[in-house]
C-alpha cells in the first residue's frame, strides 16, 4: 500500500504528542519508512551520514555549551545585573523592544548573531533577568520561567519575519526557485520587498507584546503604575 509509507509521518505526530526524545523519533521515523520502502539499513544509514554532514552546522551550538557553562560559572549573570543596574527605569519589556528591534535590523542586513544557543541563551536571557530584578528589586521561579519564555520567543519572532527582507538570504532564494518551477517569475529583490511590510507589523506588534509583558509583572509583583 502506497500510505503505507506515510507511516513516519503518523510516527513523528505520535512521538512529538507524546514528548519522547526529538531525535530519537525522527530517526526510528526515518528507519519505518525506509524498511516500508524497500529501502536497505545501509542505503538508510548513507542518507542520513549525507543529510548529517550538508547540514553539519545545525550542531555547531554544541562547541558553545561549554563557553555558556564557563560565563555562568565566573558570575554572568551577576554582571549582567551591575550592567542593567546602570540603565535609567529598565524594565524586561523595554530591554526586549530594543533587542527586537536590533534582532529585525540584523537580519534585514543578514548579520547572523547565533540565535538561541549563542546569543539569547548566554546574553539576552541573562540581562531580561537582571532587568527584572533591577526593576522590582528581586524575582523569582514564576518570573524566571516567564522570561525564558519570552526573550526566545521575541528572537523567534524578529529572526522569522525579518530575514526575508535581506534579498541574497536562504529563504529568499528558495522562495523565488519554488515560485519560479510553478510558472511565476520574481525576482529576490521582489520577494525581499514585499517581506517588509510583514516585518515591520511584527515589529509594531512585538512592542506592543513586550508592553504587556510589563503590565504582567507589574501585576504579579503588585507594582503599581507610574
Amino acid at each position: 500500500m502506497i500510505y503505507l509509507k506515510l507511516i513516519g509521518i503518523l510516527i513523528i505526530v505520535v512521538g512529538f504528542a507524546l514528548k519522547l526524545d526529538t531525535i530519537a523519533v525522527v530517526i526510528i521515523a526515518g528507519f519505518a519508512t525506509a524498511l516500508v520502502s524497500d529501502i536497505s539499513l545501509m542505503d538508510f544509514l548513507s542518507l542520513i551520514g549525507e543529510a548529517f554532514v550538508k547540514q553539519r552546522l545545525v550542531t555547531i551550538f554544541i562547541v558553545t555549551l561549554p563557553m555558556i557553562g564557563l560565563a555562568e560559572r565566573y558570575g554572568m549573570k551577576q554582571q549582567a545585573v551591575h550592567l542593567v543596574d546602570k540603565v535609567k527605569n529598565p524594565t524586561a519589556g523595554k530591554f526586549n523592544m530594543l533587542y527586537l528591534l536590533f534582532r529585525e535590523i540584523a537580519g534585514m542586513t543578514s548579520i547572523r548573531i547565533g540565535g538561541h544557543p549563542q546569543f539569547i541563551r548566554p546574553l539576552i536571557e541573562p540581562m531580561t533577568q537582571a532587568a527584572v530584578i533591577a526593576s522590582y528589586g528581586k524575582s523569582d521561579t514564576f518570573a524566571e520561567e516567564q522570561v525564558k519564555g519570552h526573550v526566545s520567543a521575541v528572537e523567534n519572532i524578529g529572526n522569522f519575519f525579518a530575514q526575508q527582507t535581506f534579498a541574497g538570504s536562504a529563504g529568499v532564494l528558495l522562495i523565488v526557485g519554488a515560485l519560479s518551477e510553478l510558472g511565476f517569475k520574481v525576482t529576490n529583490v521582489q520577494i525581499a520587498l514585499a517581506s517588509f511590510p510583514v516585518a515591520i507589523f511584527s515589529l509594531v506588534l512585538g512592542w506592543i507584546w513586550n508592553w504587556r509583558f510589563d503590565q504582567r509583572l507589574n501585576a504579579h509583583f503588585g507594582k503599581k503604575e507610574g
